[in-house]
């Protein structure tokens, strides 16, 4: 909150003050006292000292009046600033890949904690935009639906694991189900981020037929494939022996993720490792910025009735004592 006044130009009466006040001493050095008593008992009765300094307070009080007078004239005023937003958010639905081969250790720690992780810091960076999670493996379900409370999103991010659905690795029924929650959405941009770290082997839609769909509704997707190019180390747990690590090659189908981008308008990358999946993110990032107009504006609420009312009892109270306390004698 701030102060100010609306006509500053009004306080300029408040250079006449000292013109009052040196009228007011020229005058009472210019007055020669000439008054004619028959006795002098009254006089003696008077405190002279007391009615001098009357002469002193009423003329205070008068100019104290002719001040808030003044200040009520130059309109003092309250503000308070504060700014309207007005935004286009971005729905944007993430489909992940929680098929077993998620749990390959070339993205540390591996590549389905990795892929969590970065997605969450995705989500916590984002502001205005509807975001939802999609999982896949062997079948594909809405984890949670578009929604701006990114702290219930993030708390299902982290009941996402491998073998919560039965394995394989379904893009297609992925892609699908998120093509489904997206179709209804009236958001200046729709966005599908798919990850994923094979190639299509289960459910009944093809990814290609889920980006044409896609397609037609206006939504961009944008592909991840993830995995070391070569092979990768793959913990395998055994009755007997326990924990063990094999090498599993790795088998990301570019050509299908990358058909799958080109066909909505979006974008295929491939992450090799942590660094390089959180620079993926941080270009869609970029890419998919909420347009966001700020609107500065300041409310002001006028003050001049404190000014006013100050002058008009001080006013009242010079008026009561000059013709009470302080009344001329005649």
């Amino acid at each position: 909150m701030f102060y100010r006044f609306a006509d500053p130009l009004a306080l300029l009466g408040l250079l006449i003050i000292p013109f009052f006040v040196a009228f007011f001493w020229y005058r009472k050095e210019k007055r020669q006292a000439s008054i004619t008593f028959s006795h002098l008992d009254l006089i003696r009765k008077t405190n002279v000292r007391s009615a001098r300094w009357s002469r002193y307070l009423l003329l205070g009080l008068r100019m104290l009046a002719f001040a808030g007078v003044i200040l009520a004239l130059a309109r003092p005023q309250s503000g308070l600033r504060g700014e309207e937003i007005k935004t286009e958010g971005i729905d944007i639905m993430l489909a992940l890949d929680v098929s077993s081969s998620m749990l390959a250790e070339d993205i540390e720690p591996n590549r389905v904690e990795a892929a969590k992780a970065v997605a969450a810091d995705f989500v916590q960076g984002r502001r205005n935009d509807r975001i939802g999670l999609i999982v896949f493996s062997g079948k594909a379900y809405t984890q949670c639906p578009l929604t701006l409370d990114y702290g219930v999103l993030l708390e299902l991010f982290q009941e996402m694991k491998v073998g919560m659905i039965e394995d394989g690795t379904a893009v297609g029924m992925g892609l699908g189900v998120a093509v489904n929650r997206l179709r209804d959405s009236d958001a200046k941009s729709k966005v599908i981020i798919l990850l994923t770290d094979g190639r299509n082997n289960r459910g009944e839609i093809e990814p290609r037929t889920a980006a044409q769909l896609a397609a037609s509704y206006g939504i961009r997707v944008y592909t991840i494939g993830a995995g070391r190019h070569g092979t990768a180390r793959y913990p395998v747990d055994d009755p007997f022996l326990g924990r063990r690590y094999v090498q599993m090659q790795v088998d990301v189908d570019e050509e299908m993720l990358r058909e799958v981008a080109e066909l909505t308008e979006g974008q295929y990358f491939r992450a090799t490792d942590r660094a390089s999946l959180e620079l993926i993110y941080q270009e869609i990032d970029e890419l998919e910025k909420t347009e966001i107009e700020v609107t500065e504006f300041t409310r002001y609420s006028e003050l001049f009735h404190f000014p006013l009312g100050f002058a008009i009892v001080v006013l009242l109270l010079e008026v009561v004592l000059a013709n009470t306390r302080f009344r001329k004698v005649p």
